[in-house]
């Protein structure tokens, strides 16, 4: 076997990256060994002769960005980070899958310098990429110059098998070829291999065809787990391609190295000391020594770190220039990259007079249009129903290749693309704040990226029409009333149902300033604007519209969201005997974290009766009696299929009455939200 004195540079380096990914994994008995040590070749090129990075400044702008899309193989990614010093101790490379350990089964955003996005579920990561692609290219035609060009590299992805099987991924990758990302490298690991065997038990198509016809460029690499000058020689050449994105097929052997190379039992499972040692002896390191670094690795490393660093400081003398020549776009683009949102940005949200009656997703309309010119950070677009959602920026224009200065997105008919996009725009780093429309219902195709986007803390907005039962005649195929409560489940996540004009410009407030992503749930009918509503109260969650005010005594309190809280104020109105109050929740999350004694003065001392055209469950926690929609919806006009459910005004009103008589003659049970605390 060689000895490590003899070993070239790149292969001692790519030995000392499988040894370390192997040793990662087998200290905490979990994780998959297979794709690191057949991409080990692959990562050692790209981070060391290709990217420009800076680890100590790891959102330096211009740095190129790395996406590791199929982040099982998330022990290659915390090697590379570890060897080019991102800051990971030498002592967490054996917390791996730990408590509390920075270094998590699948990569985090939020842990580790240098993960920019995070991965696991497969086809997510190269979605995302797309995303910071598009980003890329939006910022470069707003802000480069003839002469100075302060946004100017590329996204790298490594994907798998996997994440190009998942049908996100093909949606993503249509879009960037329609696009011409010419910004975006994707390096497949063409290892043969999925957890059940061999690819060619389910996945035989021409993958490079499919790109192609995609309006991808390909090439291919024959030898991707030993061939580092073929690997670095394709990516160069892939940089040169300026028009289209780049798939480089690299064939790589799973495993490499080990007992199991090749087959799906090294995928996911540790190799087992007896083959580390064996590993590492065929590989010319000490068999008997963990997670070691040759001297020579470290200090070639610690060069490729002091080129980065010398990379950020000339862009740092470009930006100067580019101060100099063009100071109110330098200016601009700081506070862009800084996060802040512009001064003064609030006073763009409009206000709506009382009876007024439009659909929400009209009012939407209006609030986006007055936003985006104090706004130029927020851009999107809808799953090609625009007309219906109502959220073209009529202060820009389409982003398309050739033209990416607009900031009208066009996703065509995908969803669950559109969403993963939006989080790699949310995560690219230069304070971008995306919108995605589609109907509510349609939210479903894209669920998947949503839960990333909430666990990631991605600041996108996902405007979703159409919101319930109203839908009517499209019948229930068309009437989500399930999906709020399942955004609702989501950690992280703002849901947001607005009543009227001024709560729909209170649910864009909530969004601007959360760190996460919102969904903003929008009708078809028109409602009313009430005279109380307010931006102020949305970002309470809940607050009294009408009645009593919070603390007053009141016989019952109506509470309601969007297009439930208009029946609601006139169901009270029909009660004049009664001290009602109607309380509007737009947003629960909110109201889940205002102090208890102002949600006790807002709901308690009287029965609450909650009213939500969807799935009643969700209200148990803060009602005594619950009026929705507990089955799929109808076929029908909405009038009558709201009459159907018992969420019209009278009926409304009958059901209001009889709780009021009913908890007259009874003690008032708390409420669960408020014994739910009793344990903290």
């Amino acid at each position: 076997f060689p000895d490590s004195r003899t070993l070239s540079m790149d292969n001692l380096a790519t030995a000392t990256i499988r040894c370390l990914c192997a040793d990662i994994v087998q200290k905490p008995n979990s994780g998959h060994p297979g794709a690191p040590l057949g991409m080990a070749a692959m990562a050692h090129v790209l981070f060391s002769k290709v990217m420009h990075f800076n680890p100590e400044n790891p959102h330096w702008l211009n740095r190129d960005r790395f996406i590791l899309s199929n982040g099982h193989a998330s022990s290659l990614l915390y090697t590379m980070l570890y060897l080019s010093g991102y800051g990971i101790r030498a002592e967490e490379l054996s917390t791996f899958r730990a408590l509390n350990s920075r270094l998590a089964g699948h990569p985090e955003n939020n842990l580790v310098p240098g993960v920019e996005v995070t991965t696991g579920p497969l086809g997510q990561g190269i979605s995302n990429a797309v995303g910071m692609a598009m980003a890329s290219r939006h910022l470069a035609a707003r802000f480069n110059k003839a002469d100075v060009k302060p946004v100017d590299h590329h996204v790298f992805v490594f994907c798998g098998d996997g994440c190009l099987e998942e049908g996100v991924s093909a949606e993503a990758a249509s879009l960037a070829g329609h696009l011409g990302l010419g910004n975006l490298i994707v390096l497949w690991d063409d290892n043969h291999i999925t957890i059940d065997g061999p690819t060619t038990i389910s996945f035989t198509e021409d993958v490079l065809k499919r790109f192609e016809a995609y309006g991808w460029n390909t090439m291919a690499v024959a030898n991707g787990s030993e061939d580092h000058d073929a690997i670095q020689r394709a990516v160069e050449a892939a940089k040169q391609v300026t028009d289209r994105p780049t798939l480089i097929r690299v064939s790589t052997v799973i495993g490499y190295g080990s007992k199991n190379a090749g087959t799906h039992k090294v995928h996911g499972s540790p190799l087992g000391e007896e083959d580390i040692a064996q590993l590492k002896t065929r590989f010319g390191l000490d068999a008997a020594k963990k997670f070691q670094v040759p001297a020579e690795v470290a200090q070639y490393y610690e060069a490729v770190k002091q080129a980065g660093i010398r990379s950020n400081q000339q862009w740092d003398a470009l930006m100067q220039r580019y101060r100099a020549a063009y100071p109110a776009e330098a200016a601009e683009l700081e506070r862009l990259t800084s996060g802040q949102l512009p001064a003064n940005w609030r006073a763009a949200l409009p206000t709506f007079p009382a009876g007024k009656k439009e659909a929400t997703r009209k009012l939407s309309e209006a609030v986006l249009n007055a936003l985006a010119p104090a706004l130029p950070e927020l851009l999107g677009g809808s799953c090609d129903v625009t007309p219906s959602t109502c959220n073209y920026l009529k202060c820009s224009t389409d982003f398309q290749k050739g033209h990416y200065e607009g900031r009208n997105l066009r996703f065509g008919i995908r969803e669950h693309a559109m969403v993963a996009i939006l989080n790699g725009m949310a995560h690219y780093g230069a304070g971008l704040i995306p919108f995605g429309a589609t109907f509510f219902v349609f939210s479903g195709y894209a669920m998947g990226a949503m839960r990333v986007a909430a666990l990631s803390h991605a600041r996108a907005i996902y405007v979703l029409t159409h919101d319930s039962i109203g839908v009517g005649e499209d019948g229930p195929t068309h009437q989500p009333v399930e999906v709020l409560t399942q955004l609702r489940a989501l950690p992280n996540m703002l849901v947001v149902r607005p009543a009227d004009g001024n709560e729909t410009s209170g649910a864009y407030a909530a969004a601007l300033e959360h760190h996460g992503p919102t969904a903003i749930v929008l009708s078809r009918q028109n409602v009313t604007c009430q005279a109380a509503t307010s931006v102020e109260g949305v970002a309470r969650g809940a607050y009294a519209i009408a009645g009593p005010a919070a603390g007053e005594k009141a016989d019952l309190i109506l509470i309601a969201t969007g297009t439930e809280v208009t029946p609601c104020v006139e169901a009270a109105a029909a009660l004049p005997n009664l001290k009602i109050r109607v309380v509007s929740a737009p947003c629960l999350e909110l109201f889940r974290r205002q102090p208890m004694a102002y949600k006790q003065a807002l709901l308690g001392g009287a029965p609450v009766l909650s009213v939500e055209a969807g799935l009643t469950a969700p209200w148990c926690l803060y009602s005594h009696c619950q009026l929705g929609v507990d089955t799929f919806g109808l076929s029908a006009p909405a009038e009558q299929v709201y009459d159907h459910f018992g969420l019209t005004a009278p009926k409304i009103a009958q059901k209001a009455a009889r709780l009021a008589q009913l908890f007259h003659e009874q003690p008032l049970p708390q409420l669960p939200f408020v014994t739910a605390t009793l344990l903290d």
